[in-house]
């Protein structure tokens, strides 16, 4: 990364915040391993092994994340709802996953029913955030039909299969990390990783498709910038 190296150095932490906040960048923004973060480091003549970078990236995951969601521009009022399976030590567990209209992932939530216990759980979580929807689209699980008519009762609720495909498309990163992870080895693990990972990656994750080379350049040099600034604001 690009981090100036004149900022100061986190009390308690052998190593400054440029290689920190490096570390936590290369785990979330590519399909790596923390033994994969430990191996880029060590090429770059900084020596730590992989359980230090476990250590950072839950410590300061959630830093970045939290200045994502503070920064990030107003949701559309359009949500695509879905849910996941995701087995966690051979029991199965439910991913539940919002995205509003441009792919910006919302929340997510692991739970162990995808029952309308749950929807309305996870229903309740994005309207106390973001206040009501206009349009929630979701598929045909029976389980939403009622906290959306109760939670947004204003909204045009569509049920239809073929179009969550937004947010069937958000799943994949998650399929890919639980695969180099080996699998997620607690919900509290799992809810913690995937809330910092989708909103770390989404930033890092332009459209390339619906942009021009030129605007692409600007978007990927906007996102290092903010990068450079959460991790100004690391503490310890």
């Amino acid at each position: 990364m690009r981090t100036p190296p004149t900022m100061s150095r986190l009390k308690g932490f052998r190593f400054p915040r440029e290689i920190i906040s490096y570390a936590v960048w290369a785990y979330h923004r590519f399909a790596l391993s923390t033994a994969d973060v430990e191996d880029l480091l060590a090429e770059r003549g900084v020596v730590v092994s992989r359980e230090t970078v476990r250590l950072w990236v839950n410590r300061f995951g959630p830093h970045f994340a939290n200045c994502i969601r503070r920064d990030r521009p107003t949701p559309a009022d359009k949500w695509h709802l879905d849910e996941v399976v995701v087995p966690i030590n051979g029991v199965k567990h439910w991913l539940w996953r919002a995205v509003d209209a441009d792919g910006a992932v919302l929340d997510i939530l692991v739970q162990p029913q995808r029952n309308a216990k749950a929807a309305r759980r996870f229903l309740k979580r994005l309207v106390a955030q973001f206040g009501h929807p206009r349009v929630v689209i979701t598929d045909k699980l029976r389980s939403y039909f009622k906290p959306v008519h109760d939670f947004a009762p204003g909204a045009d609720h569509r049920a239809h299969k073929g179009l969550n495909n937004l947010i069937e498309g958000s799943h994949r990163p998650t399929r890919r990390r639980e695969k180099i992870m080996g699998r997620f080895k607690s919900p509290r693990q799992a809810q913690r990783f995937l809330a910092a990972h989708d909103q770390i990656s989404i930033i890092f994750r332009a459209r390339r498709y619906r942009l021009s080379t030129i605007s692409y350049r600007h978007a990927k040099a906007d996102a290092f910038g903010l990068w450079d600034g959460y991790a100004a604001e690391m503490t310890a």
